[in-house]
Parts: C-alpha cells; structure tokens; sequence
C-alpha cells in the first residue's frame, strides 16, 4: 500500500496507536518491535479491540483489516512526514542539551497568544514519539512546536527530514549522552544538524548569540539565516534572588520588566528564546512576556515546592554536567541561611562518568550545605576520594534509602536543591523532605 492511500484511511480514522492498552475505537496500529516486546505479537488483539486497521510487518500475518509492510517504524515515519506535508503549517523544532523542554513550552505559550498550536507532549520527542507528534496535527492547527532528542548521531537529522522545520534553535551544547555520542564533538555535531537541515533548506535559526558554541557551529555555516537572540541582545538584567522570592525576573534595556514562576538564572536563555521565536511569527513582545509570566513549570522542572519541613527547589527531571553545573551555581547565588543538596547520579556518561561526578561533586562541597545526600553508584565512588570524611555528605544506593533515612531522622528548616537524572527516581524521596 502507498502512503497516499494509507494516509487516506488515516483521515478516516480516530488517530494511531502503537500500543493496545491505549486503543480508541477506530485507531490504526502499528506493530513496533521494542528490546522486550514485539508488536505483531498483538495485531489480532488490536483489531479486536477496536482498531479499525493494524499496520505489521511480519511476514505471513493476514487478514481483511491487516497492512503488510516492509517496516512498520519506517511507514509510522512516512505516514507522519506526508500528514505533515499534507496541511504544510509553519513548523518550529528545536533541540539542544538542557532546557529543550522548557523552551518548547515557553514558545508554545507564547505562540498560543495568537494561533492554535500543536507541541510535543512530555518526552516524545524521539523517532517515534516526533512522528506521533505529527499525526495530531489538524485542520484546526496552526503552527507547530516539535521537540527533538537525541542520544546517537544520525538522530536529528532524521527527525528533521520527518517534520520538515521552517524554523529552529538549539537550547545549548553540553556533555549529556556521552555514552552514545563519544565526546564533546560528537555531541555538537548530531545538534548541529538541525543547522545542516535548515542551511539546505532554506529555513531560518535562532541562536543565543551569548554561547561561544552556537557561534562557532553557526560561523561554520557560510549563508544560514539566523536571528540572533541572549540578554545582550536584549540589554537584560537579571535580578537578585532569595527563598522568599525565589523565581526568576529579567529586566530588559526598554525597561519591561518579566517575572516568571521559573527558578534558576539559567532559564534567562529560554525566555529569551521564547520571545525570539514569538517575534520571527509575528507575536508583539508585550504578549509574548505574558505568556512566559503566566507559564508555571511542572514535572520536576525548576520547581519551587514549600512544605512544613523544608524548602525544595526541584530540578530532578534529567540531568548531566552542563545542567548540574548551573544548578549549583545558581544555588549558590541564592540569598538564604541553611541549605542542603540532594543530587542523584548523571547517566550516559561513559568513560568520562568518574571525572564528571568528582568535578560535580567539587563544586557541591564549595557551596557549604549543611548536608549533602548523594544518591547512586557514580556519586559514591566519587565520594571516596573527593568527600572522605567531610561530615556533611551522606550516601545512599539509591532514592528509596534516602526516604527511609529521612522518615526516620527527619531534616527540618532548610532550602534543598533536587537535582538528577531521571533514572535516580529522586521524587520518590520527596515526600520525606516537605
């Protein structure tokens, strides 16, 4: 079956799915094979359950209401570029090492000032999850934010021949799934082909003209259009901090003043993105800055939590060198009597994983907390040599050690940063803090 004809009987349909437990009446199914499962092995249960076709790529598989393919991910990925082609609505993408999911909500906000707007939901923003995106789309619809992750090379070049952006911009640069990447470079150069793609393209990017990095991949690109934004651009200040008023507020050289319900000095950069990009499709300044005041950040993202025991400034949805760093820092530079750190362990590190835990590790000793929680393998083993001793830091295997040690001898009357990769599950200690 072509795409054009599968796409027609998408039209007629409720929506896709890739797993049963979530089918509507009248969904198509497409039977991805997983490191633990493989779909086909529920094509018939799916038509039983509703759907109105099942898309399998396993040979010898029939039936009235079953397309054969070649590859049911590839065909997902077809389907998503030719339904995006189909309705041809302006498309912003953007990716980057921290702070992706902050700004594509940040934009979205912004641009629903004034259009209807589909964005990624939660953490699909990978090659599945971007063609999923995509099949949302609607009449309805009016412009599009799409989140792309990327853990190999390869992997945004894809998602961009996918979604086809007009426009884009990545966060920043930084040491994050090094594991996949290598190094440093490698991880610049799989960024940087969103550059490539809207170069060939003809799209435009927006790039904080503050990080030397961006610079230089866009000064490696002869006659790429871009639109520079950062606070130079914008004359802003950033102003000072304390647990009471915790959040950060930008004042820009015109005098306009923003407060947002964000915490860290490093969310600066996506509020000012947010406001670029609202500028490159037409939203005035003074609604873009309503939109960014009136967003609040969820799911353990520069979150501010008061409860009876304690203060939590919540950061604990991923992490890597980049944003543990400017965690730190920013927590640092926060006026306030006691403070304590709960950090949970940066994963994908590869062989660069020892170094970076023990130089994460160095910066969290200058910040003289009262008390230090370190929670995982690689911060442990960075504590033998870097924190023997120091009364202050304590270690747990994992998150479930240090709730347990919190409900029995609880810590009381101070501010505590919450920062990890997700795979630490430190929200599960929490409840113990607050």
């Amino acid at each position: 079956m072509e795409i054009r004809e599968l796409h027609s009987l998408f039209l007629e349909s409720s929506g896709v799915t890739t797993d049963t437990r979530e089918i509507k009446r009248g969904d198509i199914f497409f039977a991805l094979k997983g490191e633990n499962f493989d779909g086909n092995d529920f094509t018939e249960k799916a038509l039983e359950l509703g759907a109105s076709w099942s898309v399998c790529d396993r040979k010898g598989v029939k039936g009235s209401r079953v397309i054969n393919v070649e590859d049911s991910l590839k065909t997902l990925q077809e389907l998503a570029a030719y339904h995006r082609r189909y309705y041809g609505i302006p498309l912003f993408a953007l990716t980057g090492t921290n702070g992706k999911t902050t700004t594509k909500e940040l934009i979205s906000s912004v641009f629903s000032k004034k259009y209807r707007v589909l964005s990624t939901s939660g953490n699909l923003n990978n090659h599945i999850g971007v063609p999923l995106t995509l099949l949302r789309m609607s009449a309805e619809t009016e412009i599009a934010v799409i989140e792309m992750g990327a853990s190999a090379p390869g992997e945004i070049a894809l998602l961009c021949k996918i979604a086809s952006p007009d426009a884009g911009l990545i966060t920043n640069v930084g040491k994050a799934h090094l594991l996949g990447f290598g190094s440093f470079e490698g991880v610049k150069k799989t960024k940087g082909e969103m550059y490539d793609y809207l170069l060939n393209s003809s799209g435009r990017v927006i790039y904080n003209i503050d990080n030397p990095h961006l610079r230089e991949m866009i000064s490696q690109r002869e006659g790429i259009k871009v639109t520079p934004y950062g606070r130079s651009i914008y004359n802003a200040d950033i102003l000072p901090v304390n647990p009471d008023n915790p959040f950060l507020r930008l004042r820009l050289g015109d005098g306009t003043s923003i407060n947002t319900q964000m915490i860290g000095y490093y969310n600066a950069d996506n509020v000012f993105a947010a406001i670029a990009a609202g500028s490159l499709f037409d939203v005035p300044v003074e609604l873009a800055v309503k939109a960014i005041e009136e967003y609040y950040p969820s799911n353990n993202r520069s979150q501010l939590s008061k409860g009876e025991r304690n203060t939590l400034i919540i950061d604990a949805y991923n992490a890597n060198p980049t944003s543990m760093r400017a965690a730190l820092e920013n927590f640092r530079e926060m006026e306030s009597g006691r403070k304590a750190l709960v950090l949970g362990d940066m994963l994908e590190l590869g062989e660069y994983s020892e170094e970076e835990h023990k130089e994460i590790l160095k910066l969290a000793l200058e910040l003289n907390a009262e008390k230090i929680f370190l929670v995982g393998e690689e911060f442990s083993k960075a504590a033998l040599t870097i924190a023997q001793g120091e009364p202050a830091v304590e270690l747990f295997e994992n998150s479930d050690a240090l709730r347990e040690r919190l409900q029995k001898s609880p810590e009381t009357g101070m501010v505590v940063l919450v920062k990890g990769s997700r795979g630490t599950r430190l929200e599960r200690s929490i409840p113990a803090l607050l």
